[in-house]
């Protein structure tokens, strides 16, 4: 009974009269599609939009809204007989003390009691080259003898003559345009524009970017800064980022060992920066501006435009595009009277440094780009014994890890042996007197196990495990280099974490 009443309700339905009236429906359709052309027009207007942002990095009308919140100054209000303009641009970025801005709670868990200097912690010159394709970073020690020009004290209101002080002592004698003026005399390099970050600023710029990656060989441990970190890959917010950057203490480089863990932390942040998207997203970019905007400084020309201008040049940066020095060193302890003890700059070679920025010339240009990058050590290789020793069935295998560990600069005893058993990882054995040359070693020798053995002695013994992953280049970064004017170049790409690290 059921089958009956179904077969005729199929026919029923394909002569039912929705089916055969298609001239109504059509009616409708016109406004549709008067309806549809302002919609492909909102899609080519915004794919246009996108197009012109992601070439401009970054768009006219998001930086505008953001003109108004930096902090301006004055740092060239009726300066003469300045240097002649060269090629690219060049970005006085200072690193003020700023710690009357910090909290209380800011105050203690990141080390920063004390009165507040006002006085520059931090000195580069950033030069974007004129095609905005790389940039150039030239840490200047704060410890710097410099030579101040006549000018009025900013405290006490008298004029002073030309004399000399600390580089870093003229932002306290004269502000912004006095560091301007000291920086130009010193360096006959003319600065464009000037930006000064205090320490809320910096914390502010790490925390909206959600921290930048740092690598480290050996423990970095600083009582007074309060940094602490083992040996590996750290993810550093703003309070920790800071910390690092401010340690001092961590070794006998002192202020020139701060400035190659800054550089380093530099080249991190534009890693962090570029590889996140930020310059490439308007609305992501105006949230971590505005962000940092509000606790910067900035010269009166530092606008709209200026900021267009970095974005464009931003958009294809990595960290291969970026490449960090310190102006080299004549005389590591320089006494001056009344002033101390001073770094004294090498004339020729800083000569020939400031020159190469005049003229727009990359430092690293002889240096083909696809050198592999090697990890950065603090304890010099060459001094650090090492005993090899095959715990593993691969015949020959401690003597290719004798003969490349001396290739990296290692003193091997070239004399591999046989372990007296196999062992799944790759153990280094060390004395914890020699605890730095053990996580030197260990850096070059990715994924091995560190086993204190106390009493062993100075030489350090690897046991090639089953899991051994090979031998990586090492590079001693020795400030000691600057007594005979040697300043050593580095890439970004050559500082940064290497994605197995």
């Amino acid at each position: 009974m059921a089958s009956p009443p179904r077969s005729p309700a199929r026919p029923q339905r394909r002569p039912q009269p929705p089916r055969r009236l298609p001239p109504p429906p059509e009616r409708p359709v016109r406004p549709l599609r008067r309806r549809r052309r302002p919609r492909w027009a909102m899609r080519a207007m915004t794919t246009l939009s996108v197009v012109v942002l992601a070439s401009a990095g970054i768009g006219h009308a998001v930086v505008t809204s953001l003109d108004a919140g930096i902090s301006r100054v004055d740092a060239f209000k009726d300066m003469k007989n300045r240097p002649q303009a060269g090629h690219g641009m060049n970005i006085l970025l200072v690193g003020t003390d700023g710690r009357d801005k910090i909290t209380e709670r800011q105050r203690r868990a990141f080390h920063l009691g004390g009165q507040p200097c006002h006085c520059t912690d931090t000195m580069m010159i950033v030069h974007i080259s004129e095609d905005r394709e790389r940039a150039t970073v030239v840490s200047l020690p704060r410890d710097s003898f410099a030579e101040v020009p006549a000018h009025r004290d900013q405290t006490t209101g008298r004029q002073l003559g030309a004399h000399p002080l600390k580089l870093n002592a003229a932002y306290a004698e004269g502000g912004p345009q006095l560091t301007v003026r000291t920086v130009e005399n010193m360096t006959r390099v003319k600065i464009d524009h000037y930006l000064e970050v205090d320490f809320t600023s910096f914390m502010k710029t790490v925390d909206v970017l959600g921290g930048v990656r740092i690598c480290t060989a050996t423990p970095l441990k600083d009582s007074y800064s309060g940094l602490d970190l083992t040996p590996g890959t750290h993810t550093l917010l703003g309070g920790q980022a800071l910390q690092y950057v401010r340690s001092r203490h961590l070794d006998g480089a002192s202020d020139l060992g701060r400035m190659k863990r800054q550089q380093r932390f530099l080249a991190a942040l534009i890693e962090r920066a570029t590889s996140s998207g930020v310059l490439l997203n308007p609305m992501r970019f105006r949230d971590v501006t505005r962000a940092v905007l509000g606790s910067v400084r900035a010269d009166i020309g530092f606008g709209t435009d200026e900021l267009l201008d970095l974005g464009r040049a931003m958009r294809n940066f990595s960290p291969s595009s970026s490449e960090f020095t310190t102006v080299p060193i004549g005389q590591m302890d320089y006494p001056v009277k009344g002033i101390g003890s001073t770094l004294k700059w090498d004339p020729a070679r800083s000569a020939q440094l400031f020159q190469a920025l005049r003229d727009d010339k990359p430092l690293t240009a002889a240096r083909p780009h696809s050198t592999p990058a090697a990890t950065p050590v603090e304890t010099d290789p060459r001094g650090i014994r090492v005993q090899v020793a095959n715990g593993t069935g691969t015949t020959g295998l401690a003597k290719r890890i004798d003969t490349e560990l001396a290739a990296t600069g290692f003193a091997t005893t070239h004399e591999p042996v046989t372990a007296p058993a196999q062992l799944p990882t790759t153990v280094i054995t060390y004395d914890p007197r020699w605890d730095r040359s053990a996580h030197t070693l260990a850096a070059a020798l990715p994924g091995s196990e560190l086993r204190a053995a106390p009493g062993q002695g100075p030489v350090l013994k690897v046991t090639a495990g089953a899991g051994f992953k090979g031998v990586r280049a090492v590079r001693f970064e020795d400030p000691g280099h600057q007594e005979q004017g040697a300043a050593s170049v580095v890439r970004g790409n050559e500082v940064v974490c290497s994605g197995d690290a």
